[in-house]
């Protein structure tokens, strides 16, 4: 999975913060409890944002990213939910779903 700078910088920060990184497997953990992992991508991607425009305020790494557009976190928020979520259902033999 790519990542953009933005995801990749936040990855690479969490990397380094073991408590922030704490928190957002528990966050992954309980919105993957609520409802599907497939649903859970765009409210997770939401709150990463959020999360996001907070942090880089504090976070020297994040500070150079300032003054752009909002972009999209999508791809890091499927990758937590890949990472951290519930394992895949095993398929049935044969490939029948």
């Amino acid at each position: 999975m790519s990542l953009n700078r933005y995801e990749q910088a936040i990855f690479d920060y969490w990397e380094k913060q073991t408590d922030e990184r704490r928190h957002w497997i528990a966050k992954v953990t309980e919105m993957t409890r609520a409802q599907p992992a497939a649903e859970a991508a765009r409210p997770l991607e939401r709150e990463l944002w959020e999360y996001f425009l907070e942090r880089r305020e504090h976070v020297p790494q994040l500070r150079g990213l300032e003054g752009m557009p909002r972009v999209s976190l999508l791809n890091l928020a499927e990758h937590l939910l890949r990472l951290w979520g519930p394992p895949p259902k095993p398929r049935k033999p044969g490939g029948q779903p």
